[in-house]
């Protein structure tokens, strides 16, 4: 679950305890363009205010007249499509003449929201499901294979951390990358079995793995849900959770470091048990070529190719990269 829809359910419990009114919408198809995926959430409170998006604000202009005049899921959920005819597409401004199919759900005691609010908190994945007969909705363990299901009777819908980042060391742009991650919808690990990192690491909601990385590798079970970055700098680490990281299914492998290095890390990786394919599969230097010089600018490089890959999207080679530079086991500039 991205930040904008975990701020849409947090909001959405919060207008409920104060005692107001609200109504909240999920994304269950989309025909066409469209700007937010399935899944995607808005809550609206009785006096207009808005939280999250689901088209970038035309079609929320519209259910906010709808909710302020009591017109739609006043008692019990129901769906709500946009973007039918030429008109409609033209008057909510879908791209490209995109339909867009919305539940929209009272929100009451009923809804779950706390409970569900409990699970993303403690990083755990679940599946909610919304009987649109009653309004009544469940909890219940969910898996990385979930996704959003809509019948027209129950939506199954998919809530916490469906994405998993692996990064092996607790430095400094570990950190970084930590935190844009986990607004990316990403459950973030990090791995560093050193003594000099174990009182260092202090970020909230992003565990330490102090065992070797090629084991927590392995006793991670990643699949094309995940993703491992290495960080280290240090072949003694980051090579270990390579050579397992390359073997498995994960959607994005990467390693920081020159080319120089890199080229020099794949030839030691050859001397192992991995294929001529699985050790392309290494992207390094880990990150897109747009300058990076601090760790913050290389977190952004980094996220960035990965978001790029999980969408499938190609991109150009942009700047060519300053050197990189390391200091105390954490990189100064990218390459």
């Amino acid at each position: 679950m991205d930040s904008v829809d975990l701020e849409v359910v947090r909001t959405g419990l919060r207008w409920l305890n104060a005692g107001h009114k609200a109504t909240l919408g999920t994304i269950t198809h989309t025909w066409g363009s469209g700007p937010r995926p399935v899944g995607a959430m808005v809550v609206v409170r009785d006096d207009g205010q808005v939280v999250g998006s689901v088209s970038g604000g035309c079609v929320e202009d519209d259910l906010i007249d709808k909710v302020r005049s009591h017109a739609v899921a006043v008692t019990k959920p129901e769906t709500v499509v946009y973007g039918i005819t030429k008109e409609q597409a033209e008057r909510f401004m879908l791209p490209c003449g995109g339909t867009l199919e919305l539940v929209l759900e009272p929100v009451t005691a009923d809804s779950k929201l706390a409970e569900l609010l409990d699970a993303i908190e403690r990083h755990e994945l679940v599946a909610r499901f919304l009987d649109m007969e009653t309004g009544k909705a469940r909890i219940e363990p969910g898996r990385w294979s979930d996704t959003v299901v809509f019948d027209g009777k129950v939506l199954k819908t998919v809530h916490g951390p469906h994405w998993r980042l692996l990064l092996i060391g607790a430095g400094q742009l570990s950190r970084y990358v930590a935190t844009m991650a986990r607004a990316l919808d990403y459950h973030v690990t990090v791995c560093d079995p050193r003594e000099e990192y174990e009182d260092g690491w202090d970020m909230a909601g992003v565990p330490v793995n102090r065992g070797m990385p090629d084991d927590v590798v392995l006793q991670m079970d990643l699949d094309a849900h995940s993703a491992v970055v290495a960080l280290t700098h240090d072949p003694k680490l980051d090579d270990l959770a390579l050579l397992e990281a390359l073997k498995s299914p994960a959607f994005f492998i990467g390693a920081l470091g020159s080319k120089k290095n890199n080229d020099a890390r794949r030839k030691r990786l050859a001397e192992f048990d991995l294929s001529a394919a699985e050790i392309a599969r290494l992207r390094g230097p880990v990150g897109l070529r747009i300058g990076s010089k601090t760790p913050p600018e290389i977190a952004v490089a980094i996220l960035a190719e990965m978001t790029a890959v999980r969408r499938g999207v190609q991109v150009p080679e942009l700047v060519e990269p300053a050197k990189a530079g390391v200091t105390a086991g954490c990189s100064i500039t990218q390459s």
